[in-house]
């Protein structure tokens, strides 16, 4: 048995330093396209090297700690109200037929309506302060949340719950028990569905109506033709969304631990 773990754990260890290694080249394949596109004459983008020092620049005055955190917070303040929303309205969808029939139809409509498109109705009816962008990101990240959350529920493997009920479960046993961790991934890849949607909103929303925020500040990159705070800006929001990507994937692999990976 101890021999079994040791080579299951030499395996997965090499399997980290092999992922490890492979996002490092990637990494650094990427860097060098960039510097060659922004080498030759054929487009205007900066290089690596004009961006590294505006990234400087932008810490030492301290404008992107406060952009940093405008938009952190809005992203936050939307996700976790939507996604604290969604769990349970998914699962009333999926465990209850009734309540399916009348939420399901809402859900759907509302899904084909990109958030970015509610972004002037909800400047106009709630001013231009935060509770317009922080209501956007809610509903794109709650419309993510809760589709993944009840797909999860009707995904769960009927015979699991047959076989609860044969063994004398009641119903909120079956549902904490068995419906709950099998729905757990599901839930789980509509977070991270509904981060980036968050994302992509808050730019969306920062772009139209903000004083500050890494959207406004690429907006004024745009209006002064300024391309390296855009180029900070855009890679500032892909690391934000990569860090708080790879933490639900953590958290995903503790809550999981039980499911089978390839």
């Amino acid at each position: 048995m101890a021999s079994e773990q040791s080579a299951s754990s030499a395996m997965a260890l090499r399997f980290d330093l092999k992922s490890i290694g492979l996002g490092v080249l990637s990494f650094v394949v990427g860097i060098s396209l960039w510097w060659l596109a922004s080498a030759s004459n054929a487009t205007p983008l900066p290089g690596p090297i004009e961006v590294l020092e505006r990234f400087g620049r932008s810490i030492g005055t301290g404008q992107l700690w406060i952009d940093i955190r405008a938009s952190i917070g809005r992203v936050l303040a939307g996700f976790l109200l939507g996604s604290i929303i969604a769990v349970p309205v998914g699962f009333l969808m999926g465990w209850y037929r009734v309540a399916r029939g009348l939420i399901d139809p809402w859900i759907q409509f509302f899904r084909v309506i990109p958030p970015l498109a509610i972004i002037p109705l909800a400047i106009v009816t709630m001013g231009i302060d935060e509770t317009p962008k922080i209501f956007v990101i809610f509903l794109a990240a709650f419309l993510s949340a809760v589709v993944a959350t009840y797909q999860g529920v009707v995904s769960v493997d009927k015979t699991f719950i047959n076989a609860a009920r044969v063994l004398g479960a009641k119903d909120w046993v079956i549902f904490t028990k068995v419906v709950v961790p099998a729905s757990t991934p599901f839930i789980l890849v509509g977070f991270r569905i509904g981060l980036g949607s968050a994302w992509a909103t808050v730019v969306a929303a920062e772009l139209i109506a903000a004083q500050s925020g890494l959207g406004f500040r690429m907006q004024q990159g745009q209006l002064y033709y300024d391309l390296p705070v855009i180029f900070v800006s855009l890679i500032t929001i892909g690391v934000l969304g990569l860090i708080m990507d790879r933490l639900v994937v953590l958290a995903e692999q503790r809550l999981t631990i039980w499911q089978e990976r390839v």
